[in-house]
């Protein structure tokens, strides 16, 4: 029998279901029956159960789990038949008007919508490239030498300046009130590292031990203490210790330490270049793939399903909560947080995957076994011991599927990007790494 669409609105549609009362019917009693040589009920032997006992117990509840199963049934067939993409959950009522013997339900529903992409080769996209100079190299060096950096007493007249480490006891006041966090003793930090505000900092400058000094100190209006932000505080600070920086030298004993094989000064520099070079393939990639598919997102036209923005919203919501909760925020799974702050994020996502799988599916853009391959061996390069790494991503089915996806987007990007036009724009390392 033809199933009957009808058009609401847009991807709405509404499909009528007729189910026959005697074969529902005889689905429940099939069901208690079965139910009856199981179930457990005082005064009554295992299976001896009286079935009139057994429909006024348990009849609605089976009841009602058969008209889920068949409805759910014929409206999977009937979608089936009338070759409809669903998108979400139906919602089912019960008709009014039900032919005789048999139960109508209407079910209203999204589908999924047509996709149409034009022509990509009319779009604009800049395209930014990157090298690793010796700068990069020699600035990762100093990062190294400072992550293992010694520290010496210093001479007791011997005034404090940068990378040396201090120890100080402080105290603050606003209003003449002490304040939390404004009090510590044996306090250590380094100077110039920014590890403290740059009044506290400035001050300490050119203290000698065992010296006291009082100074202002302006809190920021964005300060992540919110009882002192914005404020002014009275501090006192006592230099307790002074010690010199020691900053290993630049060479094979360095490397080694490292764990670098080839333990000379060209091995450090070589592997530091690797791993540079592989970060910024990865940077740029992230980079060059968000302005392709901004390109695409603009080149197509669709409407977006109510039901899937909406599911793609609560899973934000609830993404949200979950992080409020490894916070330690309080009753986080019950914070408020209102549909519309997500919304504009959650249609982006949905309108792209849309996109996306149309492109993937008219191109042949899905990923291939051998780029798979390529993608986790490329990731398990930079560890210690590749060969466990690609284990640990071929035995898990969910990570194997983060990495097919991740190989997709790629092949959409290039796809994308060979046919804009695109202009080459290079930027510098620091600037790519965001370090300006």
């Amino acid at each position: 029998m033809a199933v009957t669409v009808e058009t609401l609105e847009k991807l709405e549609r509404k499909i009528t279901l007729t189910l026959p009362v005697g074969s529902i019917q005889s689905e429940v009693d099939s069901r208690l029956r079965k139910l009856a040589r199981t179930v457990k009920m005082d005064g009554f032997r295992p299976g001896k159960v009286p079935m009139n006992v057994i429909a006024q117990r348990y009849g609605y509840s089976v009841h009602y789990e058969v008209m889920n199963d068949k409805v759910g049934e014929a409206f999977a067939s009937a979608a089936n038949e009338a070759k409809l993409r669903v998108a979400g959950q139906p919602r089912i009522t019960e008709s009014e008007a039900s032919p005789e013997g048999q139960m109508a339900f209407d079910a209203v529903f999204e589908v999924f919508p047509e996709v149409k992409i034009a022509d990509l080769t009319t779009a604009e996209v800049e395209k930014i490239s990157a090298e690793v100079t010796d700068a990069a190299i020699d600035k990762t060096v100093e990062i190294l030498r400072k992550q293992r950096r010694t520290f010496a007493q210093r001479p007791q007249d011997a005034a404090v300046q940068d990378t040396d480490r201090v120890t100080v006891d402080f105290e603050g006041k606003i209003d003449g009130e002490p304040f939390a966090g404004g009090k510590a003793d044996g306090y250590q930090f380094i100077v110039g590292d920014g590890q403290m505000l740059k009044e506290f900092e400035d001050a300490t400058r050119g203290m000698k031990l065992g010296e006291s000094k009082t100074f202002q100190l302006a809190f920021p209006t964005e300060y992540h203490g919110k009882d002192v932000a914005g404020k002014t505080a009275d501090f006192m600070v006592t230099l307790k210790k002074v010690e010199a920086a020691n900053l290993p030298d630049v060479d094979g004993e360095l490397a080694g330490s490292l764990g670098i094989a080839d333990a000379t000064v060209e091995g450090l520099r070589a592997d530091i270049r690797k791993n540079l070079e592989r970060e910024v393939k990865f940077r740029l990639l992230g980079r060059n793939k968000q302005v392709a598919m901004d390109a695409l997102i603009e080149k197509a036209e669709l409407d977006l399903p109510k039901s899937s923005v909406q599911a793609e919203v609560e899973r934000m919501i609830e993404g949200a909560r979950a992080d409020l909760k490894q916070r330690g925020i309080k009753d986080a799974d019950k914070a408020p947080i209102p549909d519309e702050v997500f919304r504009p994020q959650a249609e982006r996502r949905v309108r792209l995957g849309l996109v996306v799988a149309e492109l993937v599916r008219s191109n042949d853009l899905h990923a291939k076994p051998e780029q798979i391959k390529a993608h986790i061996d490329e990731l398990a390069a930079s560890y210690e011991k590749p060969a466990d790494v690609v284990r640990w991503y071929y035995g898990d089915n969910r990570r194997m599927a983060e990495v097919e996806a991740i190989v997709i987007e790629n092949n959409v990007t290039d796809f994308v990007l060979g046919k804009v036009k695109v202009s080459e724009k290079a930027i510098s390392f620091d600037e790519l790494m965001g370090q300006n």
